[in-house]
């Protein structure tokens, strides 16, 4: 997107609180700290969803990560940009805890987020692994 579409997107609350809590995964994991605690230090504008789409991440950690392992083929997950992670952590937590969020808007909004804020690549790879974890965890979206 150019900066000047980017000057006129459509504000919406919802993408707002995934950008957020994007940032705030990105960042706890490069200083090991609690998002929840970065969340509370920097006042999220989008306090409430972002607040429970961390909580949702962090409180299934370890299954979001092995999901992302076992999609993301031939990629180790320490070896993936880290707004990569960031970005599929929450994305998966949607596709796994959030029914009520339709697939297409999960993975369109973590592709976004991947194409303003990660690697040229990044856009590609986070839509594939999506479609992939969609495709086991939410079969009859299809």
């Amino acid at each position: 997107m150019t900066d000047d579409a980017e000057a006129f997107r459509q504000y919406d609350p919802r993408t707002d609180a995934r950008e957020q809590a994007v940032m705030l995964l990105y960042e706890s994991e490069q200083r090991s700290v609690s998002p929840l605690d970065l969340m509370v230090e920097r006042g999220v504008a989008s306090e409430d969803m972002a607040r429970a789409l961390l909580e949702g991440v962090e409180a299934s950690r370890a299954h979001i990560d092995s999901e992302i392992v076992t999609h993301a083929r031939g990629w180790a997950l320490d070896r993936m940009p880290a707004l990569d992670r960031a970005i599929l952590r929450l994305a998966i937590h949607e596709l796994l805890d959030r029914p009520d969020v339709p697939v297409a808007v999960v993975i369109d909004e973590a592709v976004e987020l991947a194409k303003r804020f990660s690697t040229d690549d990044s856009g590609r790879f986070v839509n594939g692994v999506l479609a992939a974890v969609a495709k086991t965890s939410r079969p009859s979206a299809e």
